[in-house]
């Protein structure tokens, strides 16, 4: 089992346009609602990959009572044959989760993105969760820590929620941004996945390779930096490597992130090489750009992408003395 932390759960509300004009009625062509927030995703498309998973954090309100509604609706019943479980162990409390809206414009491809804030979260209500954390984290396979803070959480969170994974010696996976992330990679996950922006944010280097390594010295064990349509970029214990798609894709890259997360989790779980790791992560995220909502992928893409993933090791020589680099396919 595989546990996914969403700290701040939202209800993913999906309009599609034929085009998107400012300042101007627009009317929307389709609508579609989906439980969402970043460790939500990640479980949803772990349980595609056939990998049991429970989904925590925090949810309330009418909001939350709706995403609880459509997250049982994705049961073993109603999913795909091989599809596993994803159980709910979302902690109630007061306040009312979150929505996020994506405006997606049929005619360029491009997406606006509105997002809620999240309730606020009270001690007593994430004490409770800490007593629920610690029993889940216990038995899982490996603990995925994702997205934003909700109000009244302390910024420090997941730097504990971290030392809670490794004091119970499960490995443990950090996709944050900013100052929790900065003090969460301080704790020594087993691996941190910051887009480019975030690395550059944390490490004050926008040189890709040498931001993700620095990364490793501030405490990541492992490093995989999602770098856009380029791929990604991985730092490890074992090497680093470059993974790119074959082509670019177009469409709705919202949750392109999180599923990346569940390629790389569901490799640690099956124990792949890291190339192996890196590939899936690349096609599940860019079949999840082609996918109609977050937490979804075009399974018929992915299978297409994954044998064509290039996958480069990179020298452990600074990059501009690189040797010429060796290909995994």
């Amino acid at each position: 089992m595989i546990l996914t932390v969403t700290l701040n759960t939202a209800l993913d509300i999906t309009y599609r346009t034929a085009a998107l004009t400012p300042h101007a009625t627009n009317r929307v062509a389709e609508v579609t609602e989906r439980p969402g927030g970043k460790g939500i995703n990640v479980a949803r498309v772990l349980a595609a990959l056939g990998h049991e998973s429970v989904v925590t954090g925090f949810v309330g309100g009418r909001t939350g009572d709706a995403l609880r509604e459509l997250l049982a609706a994705e049961g073993p019943g109603e999913t795909r044959p091989g599809d596993a479980p994803v159980t709910d162990a979302l902690v109630p409390i007061a306040g009312t989760t979150r929505r996020t809206i994506a405006v997606v414009d049929e005619t360029t491809g491009d997406t606006t993105q509105l997002n809620e804030p999240g309730p606020t979260v009270t001690p007593a209500e994430w004490a409770a969760f800490l007593t629920s954390y610690e029993g889940l984290a216990a038995r899982a396979d490996a603990v995925a820590l994702c997205g934003s803070l909700p109000p009244g959480i302390h910024v420090g969170a997941y730097a504990e929620l971290v030392r809670l994974a490794r004091a119970a010696r499960r490995p443990v996976l950090l996709d944050t941004s900013g100052e929790p992330l900065r003090r969460g990679i301080a704790a020594r996950p087993d691996l941190v996945k910051p887009n480019a922006d975030e690395l550059a944010q944390l490490t004050g280097s926008r040189e890709p390779l040498r931001a993700t390594r620095d990364a490793r010295r501030r405490g990541g064990r492992s490093v995989v930096a999602s770098l856009g349509a380029a791929g990604l970029l991985a730092a490890t214990p074992d090497g680093s490597w470059r993974a790119a798609p074959p082509t670019a894709v177009r469409g709705n890259p919202t949750g392109a992130g999180d599923s990346a997360v569940a390629g790389l989790l569901s490799g640690l779980v099956e124990r792949l090489p890291w190339p192996e790791r890196l590939a899936r992560a690349v096609a599940l995220s860019a079949a999840t750009v082609l996918a109609p909502a977050a937490g979804e992928f075009d399974r018929e893409a992915y299978a297409d992408l994954l044998p064509r993933v290039a996958v480069t090791e990179q020298s452990s020589q600074p990059e501009q003395e690189s040797h010429a680099p060796r290909q995994h396919r």
